[in-house]
């Protein structure tokens, strides 16, 4: 049965107290659309529509920035959870499917939960999210009988004895998309909140003669983000599961409370990550390598047997063959470094590529951006570049070359080569003496 995911990030979320939209502020290193969008992205949507209103333009770009082919439903108007599936109606014209109704600031719902959703779909018209709560407090009762669910009540609108239950209401949804809209259409607006409940579509299919049923998860996997307090939470429970899940499959964490970790986060067997280090999104690193502490990842990816840090910065384009050593106070930008290459400390490499076992020395840098446009370093293999080396891109090194220290490098160096570019040395004797008696003098009468 082909599936449709309709994921709601409408809301304003006035408790953040924010300028950004709720579902954009970042989870993980990504913001929290992503990660519901992440879940229903497993079951492999035919279709993937994001409901959107406050913030629509914000939410749109970042949207498209995680799955392009998602399409947006615009709820210029905030009426209530039925009132934003509605507005994915015209999107869905002609789909013959289920639809799944999930949160943008919901980020830990499973992709096993949502297999078990759709599982029961078979049998039951309707299926909703549910789990036992410790302290129900303002969620939606889930009242049953006879293995069926009756209706969802807001703990608004409950009565004493339905406010007892424990069973309580995700808002997770998933229904045949035709019969899901056709119930949508008879919700009104008759409640405390004055607004149209999704909810409200359980009793309606009940009315109907539709059977309604509820799969069951763990309440932390139903998690909103409403507050800072509550992002900051989720964030902790984030990495605590990550953190182990690492261990688990057979990373070493030193210090692992010290280690951030991103949605996406890859981590091979035998890999030993010394915290404290924050990994961006978008980082893959092999097994055997290592990363030592104070060290920053974001958009690479770290061969086996290579060893960074510490104090190192990987930005997006990193890219480090086996056996490649980044040492401390070393930005790596854009770049490919081939097997067993060095570049030990103090040095910024940005679009370039360093060749097999050459060495970077101490305090070089790549000149790559003219003020307007980025250029390209070539260095070939086995190539030494001497301490304080400027290379001023476009330019090329060949394999087995060298350029003396302190070097300005401006034009390409041949194969075998040594280049130096630096003023030549002029020694004056005693003037150093001299300059430094004339100064005190000054001072002196500045003094008098």
């Amino acid at each position: 049965m082909p599936i449709a995911l309709i994921v709601l990030a409408a809301g304003q979320g006035t408790r953040m107290n924010s300028d950004l939209p709720k579902v954009l502020h970042p989870l993980a290193g990504v913001p929290l659309v992503a990660h519901a969008m992440a879940a229903g992205a497993a079951l492999e949507p035919e279709q993937v529509i994001v409901v959107a209103g406050h913030g629509a333009g914000a939410v749109t770009k970042a949207v498209a920035a995680i799955n392009p082919e998602a399409r947006i439903a615009i709820q210029s108007e905030q009426k209530g959870t039925a009132h934003a599936v509605a507005q994915a109606a015209p999107l869905l014209e002609g789909f013959m499917g289920d639809a799944l109704v999930l949160y943008g600031d919901t980020p830990f719902i499973r992709p096993e939960t949502l297999d078990a959703m759709l599982a029961a779909r078979r049998d039951h018209a309707v299926v909703v999210l549910g789990f036992e709560a410790a302290t129900p407090g303002r969620y939606g009762r889930l009242i049953t009988a006879g293995g069926l669910l009756e209706r969802i009540v807001e703990a608004k609108d409950a009565t004493d004895a339905e406010l007892a239950v424990t069973l309580c209401n995700s808002g997770v949804i998933c229904a045949d998309s035709e019969t899901l809209l056709n119930l949508i259409s008879d919700v009104g607006t008759q409640n405390a909140s004055g607004e149209y409940y999704l909810t409200d579509i359980i009793a309606i299919a009940r009315a109907r003669g539709l059977s309604a049923t509820v799969v069951t998860c763990p309440e932390a996997e139903t998690l909103g983000i409403n507050t800072r307090a509550e992002l900051a939470a989720a964030e902790a429970l984030f990495q605590a599961r990550a953190r182990a899940l690492a261990q688990e499959d057979g990373v070493t964490l030193v210090n692992p409370d010290s280690i951030i970790l991103a949605q996406d986060t890859a981590i091979g067997r035998d890999a030993v990550v010394q915290g404290p280090v924050v990994f961006g999104p978008g980082v893959t690193v092999e097994s055997g390598a290592t990363i030592r502490p104070f060290s920053h990842l974001e958009g690479c990816h770290v061969s086996q047997g290579a060893v960074v840090g510490p104090f190192a910065r990987l930005r997006p384009g990193a890219e480090l063959a086996e056996d490649v050593h980044i040492g401390n106070f070393v930005e790596i930008k854009n770049t490919i470094v081939d097997q067993g290459a060095k570049i030990n400390h103090l040095s910024y490499i940005g679009d370039a590529h360093i060749g097999e076992a050459s060495n970077i020395g101490a305090g070089t840098i790549t000149c790559n951006y003219d003020g307007v446009f980025k250029h390209h370093t070539d260095i070939g293999a086995r190539v030494f570049i001497g301490s304080n080396t400027m290379l001023v891109a476009p330019v090329r090194i060949g394999d087995e070359a060298m350029t003396g220290s302190g070097s300005v490098i401006t034009a390409d160096v041949p194969e075998g080569a040594l280049a130096v570019a630096r003023a030549r040395q002029a020694v004056k004797p005693g003037l150093a003496r001299r300059f430094f008696e004339k100064l005190r003098a000054a001072k002196a009468a500045q003094k008098g």
